[in-house]
């Protein structure tokens, strides 16, 4: 999925919402844990309910390596059904990567070749020689790590040369002569807040991923404020606050309805932007 295509979907639904996919045994109602694959059936059911309202979604890659063999089986069902059955959203695999060049190339088959799946997210620590692999995909997208919501990104990410240029601020200048708008996206947390103007300071055209609305505290309208740009620029992700809104046999139902906020917490700032 190219970038136009991206920004068309978010116009015609009105969203910008991604759902985070990250499934845990432990938390899914119980009696879906009769299921053949208890996992895939949870999701499922989260993407039948949840699929009109967002344009993205993004499994978590350590919540189906976890389980094994079967945590990865029910991640590429996961995958197949979305494409057989939603194939306007755009799918992250969450799975931060990155290492020196062969490597690196393998992760990429796996992803791009194997699951053709659209993005997945890198940490770029390792250098430009760590991401190009990625990078040699038309139509696939890299997300970096840029700024996190932790609070362990104070440990690194602000740490600051004798210029006074913070790192983070260093991986977004650097990765541009990598490539542009078109396959590069950022990971920045919504917890940030008006750091958001410094990045689009540097970035201004690129989307933006962005973990950390609702359960981690994150406002989307500080998020927006700071973080949009004329053609939308955003995916923001919810999920624990959408997939588990229910433990019951109304999950479904439940997790729809915290969607359903979302989006229409979405449809505001776009209005108030006057994109829409």
């Amino acid at each position: 999925m190219n970038k136009q295509q991206l920004f068309e979907n978010i116009k015609r639904k009105q969203s910008f919402l991604c759902v985070g996919l990250d499934t845990d045994l432990k938390k899914i109602p119980a009696h879906l844990l009769q299921e053949e694959d208890p996992v895939f059936a949870f999701n499922k059911a989260i993407i039948d309910a949840t699929a009109d309202l967002c344009v993205a979604y993004k499994p978590n890659l350590a919540f189906y390596e976890s389980t094994g063999v079967k945590g990865w089986i029910a991640f590429e069902r996961t995958v197949r059904y979305l494409k057989e059955n939603y194939p306007d959203q755009f799918i992250i695999a969450d799975a931060k990567r990155g290492d020196i060049g062969n490597t690196s190339e393998m992760y990429a088959r796996s992803f791009f070749d194997e699951l053709n799946i659209d993005s997945v997210t890198v940490v770029p620590y390792m250098g430009e020689d760590s991401v190009k692999p990625f990078l040699i995909y038309p139509e696939k997208w890299v997300i970096l790590l840029a700024l996190t919501s932790n609070k362990g990104s104070q440990d690194f990410q602000f740490t600051a040369d004798k210029e006074g240029k913070r790192l983070f601020e260093k991986v977004l200048e650097t990765s541009q002569k990598w490539a542009d708008d078109q396959q590069i996206m950022y990971v920045v947390g919504a917890t940030q807040g008006r750091l958001f103007e410094d990045i689009r300071k540097i970035v201004p055209e690129h989307f933006l991923l962005v973990p950390g609305v609702g359960a981690q505290g994150g406002s989307l309208q500080e998020v927006c404020r700071y973080g949009m740009n004329s053609s939308y620029g955003l995916l923001v992700n919810s999920s624990r606050g959408i997939i588990y809104a229910s433990s019951s046999e109304d999950f479904a139902e439940k997790a729809r309805i915290a969607a359903q906020e979302v989006q229409t917490e979405m449809v505001e700032e776009l209005n108030k932007k006057r994109i829409i």
